[in-house]
C-alpha cells in the first residue's frame, strides 16, 4: 500500500479505487496470485494526514484494513514522513501488527527520489521485530502520447529483515504507468524477490509461488 500527504492548509478528503491482477506487498503476493480490489480514503490537513485502505487478501478472514496516519512536513523540494501504519485483519486479531514509517522524498521537475524505512515491533505477531528499508524513484514524461496518455516510469528496491522465523530477503519492482482522463491510470509492473520456494512458504505460511517473478496490471481511479 502507498499514500501521499500534501501540504494543503485546508481539510481535504480524497479517495481512490484500484483493481489489480495481484495484491503485491514488497514483491510478494498477498492474494496467492489472485486479483484484488482496493479502496482508499485520504484525509489531509496541512502536514497532517490519515488514510484508510482496504483489500481482499489470503490472510486471516480474507479482508485487510489498514489505518495510516502521521505528519509530512516539507522543506524546499524534500518531504519528510513520520507515520504509523496499523495492519488489521478483521476477525483475526492474532495477526494484526504495527509499523513505524520514517522517510524522505525529493521531487523536482519530472524526477522523484525517496528513501523509506518501515519498522515493526512484532511483524504479524510471528516474526518478531522486522525492518524494511526501501529506495524509490520515478520519472514523468512531459509529452502526452496521442494527446491522451501521460506516461511515467518508476521502480523500487528494498531489503526486508526479520528477527526470527522468516529469512531476510531483497525485493524490487519496475513499471510503466499511463495517466489518462485526468483521474485514471493504468500500470504494468514487474516484481521479483531473492526468495526460493521454501523461504517463500515460511514467509507466507502457505504458498511456494507467491514470491516468484511476475508482471502485474493495475487500473486506478481517484476522486
Amino acid at each position: 500500500m502507498a499514500s501521499t500527504a500534501h501540504a494543503d492548509p485546508k481539510l481535504t478528503l480524497a479517495g481512490s479505487a484500484s483493481f489489480t491482477t495481484d495484491y503485491m506487498f514488497r514483491s510478494i503476493s498477498n492474494t496467492k496470485n489472485d486479483p484484488a480490489v482496493q479502496p482508499e480514503f485520504d484525509l489531509t490537513y496541512g502536514m497532517f494526514f490519515f488514510t484508510l485502505w482496504g483489500s481482499n487478501t489470503s490472510f486471516g478472514n480474507n479482508i485487510e484494513l489498514d489505518y495510516y496516519g502521521g505528519i509530512a512536513p516539507k522543506w524546499k523540494d524534500v518531504t519528510f514522513t513520520l507515520a504509523g501504519n496499523a495492519y488489521t485483519y478483521p476477525g483475526s486479531d492474532n495477526i494484526d501488527y504495527f509499523e513505524l514509517h520514517t522517510g524522505a522524498a525529493w521531487a523536482q521537475g519530472p524526477w522523484s527520489l525517496a528513501l523509506n524505512d518501515y519498522w515493526s515491533p512484532d511483524n504479524f505477531q510471528t516474526f518478531g521485530q522486522s525492518n524494511a528499508i526501501e529506495g524509490d524513484w520515478g520519472y514523468t514524461f512531459s509529452n502526452k502520447i496521442w494527446n491522451f496518455f501521460t506516461p511515467s516510469i518508476s521502480g523500487a528496491i528494498g531489503f526486508q529483515s526479520y528477527e526470527k522465523v522468516a529469512s531476510d530477503y531483497t525485493y524490487w519492482n519496475v513499471g510503466l504507468t499511463f495517466g489518462f482522463m485526468k483521474n485514471w491510470s493504468a500500470d504494468v509492473r514487474y516484481y521479483d524477490t531473492t526468495y526460493n520456494e521454501d523461504q517463500c512458504f515460511v514467509n507466507t505460511g502457505n504458498s511456494r509461488t507467491a514470491c516468484d517473478a511476475r508482471a502485474v496490471g493495475t487500473i486506478k481511479v481517484t476522486f
